[in-house]
């Protein structure tokens, strides 16, 4: 099997249950934002500690982002053919998202000022990946998906990205300057 289709060379690319759009439309725009956070992700699990909690959390949010991947990329008139929570996000994912966040929270005191990001490089990671994932949010607006929760995915995503961030730091670096 080739790897390579050509299908792609026009500048084109399919949706799922759908036509053609252009590479650059708002929906391989909205999936690709969020394929790169995925990517992002997987370079913060190469610097977890093998089976720990954090990376055990981080795979549950990269399968999930496979959902919402498979949701930005169908053709949105035909969003009644997918599955919740295995093409489509649901309120369950998003729910699994706030108890991690008030698991998480729960265990250390959260920061009341601005952050200055870097203090180690899980946190770092995470906070570029919580960057990505805003822009994906962004891009998921201009979708426009009826019915979809998909942006509200995001929005938690992200918060729960910081806090993780956060939590990894053990303690915060303000800065009452920013």
């Amino acid at each position: 099997m080739k790897i390579y289709t050509r299908k792609g060379d026009e500048g084109q690319t399919g949706l799922l249950y759908g036509d053609k759009v252009s590479k650059n439309s708002v929906l391989p725009e909205a999936y690709g934002t969020v394929d790169e956070a995925q990517a992002i992700l997987g370079l913060v699990r190469t610097e977890c500690e093998k089976g720990s909690d954090l990376e055990n959390k981080i795979i549950h949010v990269e399968r999930d982002l496979y959902v919402l991947m498979a949701e930005l990329a169908t053709d949105p008139s035909n969003h009644s053919k997918l599955v919740s929570g295995k093409s489509k996000v649901n309120e369950e994912m998003i729910k699994f998202l706030e108890e991690l966040i008030d698991e998480i929270t729960d265990s250390f005191e959260v920061p009341k000022e601005f952050v200055l990001p870097g203090q180690n490089r899980i946190a770092a990671l995470l906070d570029i990946s919580r960057t990505v994932v805003r822009r994906a949010e962004r891009r998921a607006v201009a979708c426009d998906i009826q019915d979809s929760l998909a942006v509200a995915y995001l929005n938690r995503l992200s918060d729960l990205l910081w806090v993780m961030a956060r939590w990894q730091e053990g303690e915060s670096i303000t800065s009452k300057s920013v």
